[in-house]
């Protein structure tokens, strides 16, 4: 039996016998793995409360035949008290967290920006730093960047001539000028655009200070943008309250 140890962020659980619960963690060196944390469900277990959805954990796991077994777990950040303790910051972490999910098909491949990324958008909801969507909306277009979906938001993203542009299109992959306008395409108000364009960037300043219409608008887009690239909906997304 082999070990390893790596930090990671619980996903979701899944029971597993009477006492036993299979745990989906993304971690930081090996990516994004399953491993069974036995009696875990009993009053009497060491570290159960540590391995629920949104915990940063750190994790020693024994390499097992069908799904590895973690034999400890050390609390690194206790960010699930924070985030479910509100019904705004939970649903927009769960959708986060599902959303981390989808963007890493394959098991056991190292992802490191993405775990960053993942870490860094549940800190910021537990710490209440922004509006909840807010968060969320800029994972989602940060997320989609790192696995090679990048919206553009300020050249025509057929042709590429200079922006601005007043129409979005998803199957395009961003703004589109007049001439290559496809079917389904959208006019966003520019206020709408400066706002997706923040959230991509890290301009929280702008993406502050914007108002609910462009939010609603902004987050409509990225859901449909999102949906596009994973070729299936969310389950969580629905919940978040906009």
């Amino acid at each position: 039996m082999s070990l390893y140890r790596d930090e990671g962020i619980v996903l979701r659980t899944q029971k597993l016998g009477e006492a036993d619960r299979i745990v989906g963690l993304f971690t930081r060196g090996n990516g994004r793995i399953r491993a069974v944390a036995k009696g875990v469900r009993r009053t009497t277990s060491r570290f159960g409360a540590r391995l629920e959805p949104f915990m940063h954990v750190d994790v020693q796991i024994a390499t097992g035949r069908t799904l590895d077994v973690i034999t400890q777990a050390e609390s690194i950040a206790p960010l699930g008290m924070r985030i479910t303790n509100d019904y705004g910051r939970y649903t927009s972490g769960a959708a986060i967290l599902e959303t981390a999910e989808r963007l890493t098909a394959e098991e056991h491949e190292p992802a490191v920006q993405q775990f960053h990324l993942l870490s860094g958008a549940l800190r910021s909801l537990a710490a209440v730093e922004h509006d909840p969507g807010l968060v969320l909306d800029a994972y989602v277009l940060r997320g989609l960047a790192i696995a090679g979906f990048a919206p553009n938001f300020v050249d025509c993203a057929r042709c590429g001539a200079d922006g601005p542009h007043p129409l979005f299109s998803v199957q395009a992959g961003g703004v589109v000028c007049g001439s290559c306008r496809p079917p389904g395409s959208v006019a966003p108000t520019s206020q709408t655009v400066a706002l997706l364009g923040a959230l991509l960037t890290g301009d929280w300043a702008t993406a502050d200070a914007s108002d609910g219409a462009a939010r609603r608008a902004a987050s409509g887009i990225i859901a449909a943008f999102l949906q596009w690239h994973l070729e299936r909906s969310l389950r969580s997304l629905p919940l978040v309250e906009r």
